[in-house]
């Protein structure tokens, strides 16, 4: 059976670009805009023409270069605006002129001071004059989450009659919850005559860290179009994150039985580039891209993924574009990640000597809170040889190994990291496509106390 197709309409370009301190120039534009044809996206949102010049000159100059996929210009509901988006978007293969009106009655009393028969009118003129000069016309009732059901239905039913192709429902400002915003499709649905002949679309911010939430309820309730920005980005709180709606439906098909066109390995990619363009970055835990969504620190977590990867990634890094997982070496771990990391930087330990080596790292951890390859290669090197005033033992091979004790003196790099705050890490790489990693040691060691640390 023929899974329903999601249209991904990112407004990176547009809406993103609101988000303070994200604004870009027209070659940063053009730029992103090539990446979001790489990714897939079906439709770009490149800008709000009437708004600079600079950006009706970067709606231009995408729609002549990146060909295949939708492009889309914002206007106000008003002649002005809608001709200067169409003078911006002619030389599109695919254009789109999507124009916007806010129907609450909060927006209409205090911010345009018109009444809700004035508010329809001029939906209705807007989207007939744009269709006169593009068929494909997108409407947007803006605060529609917090407009009267019955009045927002008028308006949708006005603009499908005067020519919209597909209408947009925003939840402006974040406002609804799940259940709330699908009811709200499900009621436009039932009530409006020819909606049947539209898109209907969601556009969520994430006031309340609701909006992939709200975005994703609307599709179940027959949404065709998800409106969302690479990062999340956009006003205030940003808006439905692009990656976090990409890979929900993809790793939970089951609930979510629909297809879209994203090119999913190229998402990190995107949200790279736009950090670099914006010099915002993604915050660590980021779900998706961040840089800590497939990093484990936790031994029991460490252990799991050595193991198998399944037992705590429920994607692969590779599907998102992210080149593997990591095992952040921290006061966390256990002996089995660092068993691992030991061998690869060319030392391997017998039971009694890994555990020597892992009290004296436990104690570093958590002094220095990262531990890079050379504050671990001072630490072994420092067992091996015996070089503490703290005493020393002798292994069956004949090294010399302290006793560990929390007062022991750092290693002269580590030192220097915990004066400095080095946020540099070490880290365990190739582990995410094996289902098991052979550890070099013959018995399985400390297995409990892995996961103890893990808890």
């Amino acid at each position: 059976m023929d899974r329903p197709r999601i249209t991904i309409f990112d407004t990176t370009l547009r809406d993103g670009e609101q988000s303070p301190g994200c604004s870009m120039n027209v070659q940063e534009k053009v730029r992103l805009a090539q990446q979001l044809n790489r990714l897939g996206v079906d439709v770009i949102e490149a800008g709000f023409p009437i708004a600079s010049d600079g950006d009706f000159e970067a709606v231009q100059r995408i729609s002549a270069t990146v060909r295949r996929p939708i492009i889309a210009g914002l206007a106000r509901a008003c002649k002005g605006d809608v001709d200067r988006a169409w003078q911006a978007l002619q030389g599109a293969a695919h254009p789109r002129i999507h124009v916007f009106l806010a129907t609450s009655d909060i927006h209409l009393q205090y911010k345009l001071r018109i009444t809700r028969e004035q508010c329809l009118e001029q939906a209705r003129e807007a989207v007939a004059h744009a269709k006169s000069l593009c068929a494909d016309v997108e409407f947007s009732p803006e605060d529609a989450t917090r407009t009267d059901a019955g009045f927002l239905c008028q308006v949708v039913e006005a603009v499908i009659a005067a020519g919209a192709t597909t209408v947009n429902i925003p939840d402006t400002v974040g406002y609804s919850m799940p259940e709330e915003y699908g009811q709200l499709i499900r009621t436009l649905r039932e009530k409006v005559a020819g909606i049947e002949k539209v898109t209907i679309s969601t556009h969520c911010h994430n006031d309340l860290g609701l909006a992939v939430a709200n975005s994703l309820a609307g599709v179940q309730e027959g949404v065709r179009q998800v409106e969302c920005t690479i990062n999340g980005i956009g006003e205030r709180a940003g808006n439905a994150s692009l990656e976090e709606i990409v890979m929900a439906m993809r790793v939970r098909r089951d609930r979510y039985p629909y297809e879209n066109a994203i090119a999913s390995e190229h998402l990190f990619a995107a949200s790279q580039m736009l950090a670099e363009i914006t010099r915002v970055p993604v915050q660590p835990n980021k779900a998706i891209i961040g840089r800590n969504a497939f990093a484990h620190e936790a031994g029991i977590h460490q252990d799991g993924m050595l193991k198998n990867p399944l037992t705590y990634e429920i994607m692969t890094p590779q599907s998102v574009g992210v080149p593997d997982s990591r095992l952040v070496l921290g006061k966390h771990s256990g002996r089995h990640a660092l068993a691992l990391r030991c061998e690869q930087l060319g030392h391997q330990f017998e039971r009694r000597e890994l555990d020597e080596v892992y009290r004296r790292f436990v104690v570093l951890a958590d002094r220095i809170k990262k531990v890079q390859d050379g504050h671990l290669l001072e630490l072994i090197r420092d067992v091996v040889e015996g070089n503490t005033s703290n005493g020393s033992g002798v292994s069956s091979t004949g090294k010399k190994f302290p006793p560990a004790t929390a007062a022991l003196p750092l290693p002269r790099a580590a030192a220097a990291a915990a004066n400095s705050g080095d946020a540099h890490i070490a880290q365990v790489a190739g582990s995410a496509g094996q289902a098991t990693v052979k550890i070099p040691f013959s018995d399985h060691h400390g297995e409990q106390e892995d996961y103890l640390w893990g808890v």
